[in-house]
Parts: C-alpha cells; sequence; structure tokens
C-alpha cells in the first residue's frame, strides 16, 4: 500500500480537501500509476457540483493525467513499470462489439462500474481515514498514485513534457478529433466553433490542419479572440453585439450557414444555434459539449428534413489504446500544438485555485 497525497472530494459543493490517502497494489488487468502532472476540465467541475446523476462522495476526481507506472497487477502485458502513460476515460478492450467496430470508440467493457466509482471488480484502492473513497472516470488523477484498469491505459512516448500531454487525456483530443474524425472537415470548408475554451480551441487548431477556408470562433467573452486567432480562427464574433439570434447572424456571414459548426459549451441552446446556423442541404453540427443531466435539445425537424446532420462525439472518436501515442508523436512533431493550450501551472496544493481560474475564463 502507498501512501501519498491526494485531492479527496468528500461531498458536492465543497472545495477538494489534499488528505494523505492510501492506495492499494493493483490487482489482476490493473495498474498503479505515479501522476505526474493533471490538468482541470470542466467535467470534474460538474460532478463536484453535485449536478452529474453519476456522481458518489467521497470521491478522487480528474481525468486529464500523465504520469509513470509504479506497479502493474497480474496477467498486464502491453505496460510495466517505468513505462510514460497517460491513463484513459474511455478504455479500449478490443474486444467487445464497440470495439470491433470502426464507427465508434465507446467501448463498453468496464462502463457499469466505472460509472458507479469501482475498479471493474466492483471494489476501491483509495481508503482516507477509514474509510473507502470512489474512483472518478476509471482515472482519478487528482491524487500522486492512482489504480486504472490496464485497458485504461496508453503507452506514450517517453521524451513527452508530461505537464503538456496530460491534455491529450480529454480537452485537445476531442476537439481536435470532433473535427478530424467525427465530423471529417475538407479542405475549403467555412466552420463555426462556439466556445473558446480548450476543447473549442482545439476544434479551431482541427479545422485549420483540415484546411478550412473560413474558421469562425464565437464567444460571449471577448478576451478569448485573441488566442482563438492564434490557433487559426480567421473571424471572432460575440453573440451579445447583435439584436438579432446568433444563427441568422453566421446565415448572413455566409451567404446560407456554415458547412460545419461545433458546440464547445454543452448549452442546449446553443446546440440549437449551432444546428441552425448549418447550411441548407450539407450542414453538419457536432455536439462536443456536455449538457447538464436531464436536459433536452430541440429544433424543428424542418432543419433536418432539408438536409442537415445532427452528430454527437466523445473523446473526439478516438479510439483510446491506439490513438493518443499518435496524438502524442503529432505532437512531438510539431504537427499539432499542445504547449500554448497551458496558461498557467500551479502546484498540487492549489487545485481548487485551479478551478476558479477555470470558472473565471483565465
Amino acid at each position: 500500500v502507498i501512501k501519498c497525497k491526494a485531492a479527496v472530494a468528500w461531498e458536492a459543493g465543497k472545495p477538494l480537501s489534499i488528505e494523505e490517502v492510501e492506495v492499494a497494489p493493483p490487482k489482476a488487468h490493473e495498474v498503479r500509476i505515479k501522476i505526474v502532472a493533471t490538468a482541470v476540465c470542466h467535467t470534474d467541475a460538474y460532478t463536484l457540483s453535485g449536478a452529474d446523476p453519476e456522481g458518489c462522495f467521497p470521491v478522487i476526481l480528474g481525468h486529464e493525467g500523465a504520469g509513470i507506472v509504479e506497479s502493474v497487477g497480474e496477467g498486464v502485458t502491453k505496460v510495466k513499470p517505468g513505462d510514460t502513460v497517460i491513463p484513459l476515460y474511455i478504455p479500449q478492450c478490443g474486444e467487445c462489439k464497440f470495439c470491433k467496430n470502426p464507427k465508434t470508440n465507446l467501448c463498453q467493457k468496464i462502463r457499469i462500474t466505472q460509472g458507479k466509482g469501482l475498479m471493474p471488480d466492483g471494489t476501491c484502492r483509495f481508503t482516507c481515514k477509514g474509510k473507502q473513497i470512489y474512483h472518478f472516470m476509471g482515472t482519478s488523477t487528482f491524487s500522486e498514485y492512482t489504480v486504472v484498469a490496464d485497458i485504461s491505459v496508453a503507452k506514450i512516448d517517453a521524451g513527452a513534457p508530461l505537464d503538456k500531454v496530460c491534455l491529450l487525456g480529454c480537452g485537445i483530443s476531442t476537439g481536435y478529433g470532433a473535427v478530424v474524425n467525427t465530423a471529417q472537415v475538407e479542405r475549403g470548408s467555412t466552420c463555426a466553433i462556439f466556445g473558446l475554451g480548450g476543447v473549442g480551441l482545439a476544434a479551431i487548431m482541427g479545422c485549420k490542419v483540415a484546411g478550412a477556408s473560413r474558421i469562425i470562433g464565437i464567444d460571449i467573452n471577448k478576451d478569448k479572440f485573441a488566442k482563438a486567432k492564434e490557433f487559426g480562427a480567421t473571424e471572432c464574433i460575440n453573440p451579445q453585439d447583435f439584436k438579432k439570434p446568433i444563427q441568422e447572424v453566421l446565415v448572413e456571414m455566409t451567404d446560407g450557414g456554415v458547412d460545419y459548426s461545433f458546440e464547445c459549451i454543452g448549452n442546449v441552446g446553443v446546440m440549437r444555434a449551432a444546428l441552425e446556423a448549418c447550411h441548407k442541404g450539407w450542414g453538419v453540427s457536432v455536439i462536443v459539449g456536455v449538457a447538464a443531466s436531464g436536459q433536452e435539445i430541440s429544433t424543428r425537424p424542418f432543419q433536418l428534413v432539408t438536409g442537415r446532420t445532427w452528430k454527437g462525439t466523445a473523446f473526439g472518436g478516438w479510439k483510446s489504446v491506439d490513438s493518443v501515442p499518435k496524438l502524442v508523436t503529432d505532437y512531438m512533431s510539431k504537427k499539432i500544438k499542445v504547449d500554448e493550450f497551458v496558461t498557467h501551472n500551479l502546484p498540487f496544493d492549489k487545485v481548487n485555485e485551479a478551478f476558479k481560474l477555470m470558472h473565471s475564463g483565465e
């Protein structure tokens, strides 16, 4: 058993508490990882808020991390102690019908236990003050050591800077993949990205890599426009600057609508606007942001009858174990940006401050 520091969420709506936790050794087909770096994501904050119906407490949150394998359980063959890895919240077992289908990346092998905050055998590896602490998204990267299923680990280039590539565990991969995998944006396309946080910037980067001719960034925080242009946005607009709905503005700006739109916020009203900003006959809108539980999307069916397509994506459609190492290689060879997404580096015990910076849009 390893004793180390972790940020524990004892209950919903309360700040995380830095505690000494005990991390049990990995069982069969499990891997214990020393987490070197982790990032914060709105998904962590959503669960912490208490609004997540799958949220269970006490829990160790975090799902964008990178580290070194410390030990492995029986039957683990893909990684060994000392390997550099990224834990994956969408695993890839290679055996379920989802893994065998090229159309999806949604491996279901451990979905039920993962959703309950448990390891595949139905138990936990964390204890604190004599209490069992739940796992989160199968990763729990807000701990100096974590235990994950062996199908939830990607072995990456040992030379990669972990304080950067941890972002490939969720945000960057999600936005970038939404463009290159889910939408398959073609050269010369006109694209609109709603929400210019980390995921939105990654979508802009994907549109640029795909050769889109117009990339329109949309956000109510105009302080994000300069960064969006650095990533490849050709223009940026603030919906609050207009008297009419943003979809009407975009339809006028683009002679009938955009070829592709991406909703990177998780707001159902914006999802509708993103679809309705698409061009009749061929426009495709991809939902990337995760809306709160119980919310529903709506539009007039005629929008779809007249040739628009509404799609969704999780983790950018990447088959995780196969794709994350390649994304790291693409970053190392300067094909995709990662360093530019990092705004602040904080010590682990300032994790609550990191959430405040995220909520303030900084």
